[in-house]
């Protein structure tokens, strides 16, 4: 029985012998006879945590305490100014007085009052700072946001302590309410810095690989 011309590649070619004409593709699951089929596809590796290129987005708790840190940061910076004008503005006020005692008594006032302004204000750099390197930050930045709302929150819980105590005297019980108010907003706050910051999403975020 003839097999056809060799030399021609379109004809049938010998059972069990390699093909001499244009590459074949070997059916699915079966691993390519004589070398001649097309390359496979090399394996992809799923994209994740720990591998190079990984894209790990920012959690919306991380997103939350960033939003909540540059708001309290601002908040400090504001009060930090309206002490420093009300502490001048007082100073002034008093300086005119007759009485020497006076006037010393209401400049040492108004110098603790824009002491009081210029801390605020260097301390509302800790959570601005914190809350703009979150997006690149490592566990560091993580862990500083975390500190800022643990003491968020126990400033708070204090208030609220000294404010209920406060609800025993009938001429401040109208102040001690509005500033229990206050302290449970604080309170919301701080937490909600603690949760987004301490999750395991979180965890995950600032371990991701940086390149």
């Amino acid at each position: 029985m003839s097999f056809g011309d060799p030399n021609n590649p379109y004809g049938q070619q010998p059972q069990g012998q390699p093909g001499y004409g244009y590459p074949q593709q070997a059916p699915q699951g079966i691993p390519p006879q004589g070398g001649y089929a097309y390359p496979q596809t090399p394996q992809a590796y799923p994209a994740g945590p720990g591998y190079p290129g990984a894209h790990v987005p920012m959690p919306g708790g991380v997103k939350g305490a960033r939003v909540i840190l540059i708001i309290l940061g601002g908040l400090q910076a504001l009060v930090g100014v309206l002490a420093l004008v009300g502490g001048a503005m007082f100073a002034t006020a008093l300086s005119g007085s007759s009485s020497s005692s006076t006037s010393d008594a209401g400049a040492l006032a108004g110098g603790v009052i824009v002491g009081v302004g210029i801390a605020f204000i260097v301390l509302s750099l800790w959570p601005i700072l914190t809350a703009v390197k979150l997006g690149k930050g490592r566990g560091g930045v993580r862990v500083s946001g975390i500190i800022f709302g643990s003491l968020q929150t126990l400033f708070a819980v204090l208030s609220l302590i000294g404010n209920a105590v406060a609800l025993s005297d009938p001429h401040a019980a109208g102040a001690a309410v509005f500033s229990m108010l206050i302290a449970l907003v604080s309170l919301g706050l701080g937490l909600w810095i603690l949760i987004g910051l301490a999750n395991s999403a979180a965890g995950v975020y600032f371990k991701r690989p940086l390149y």
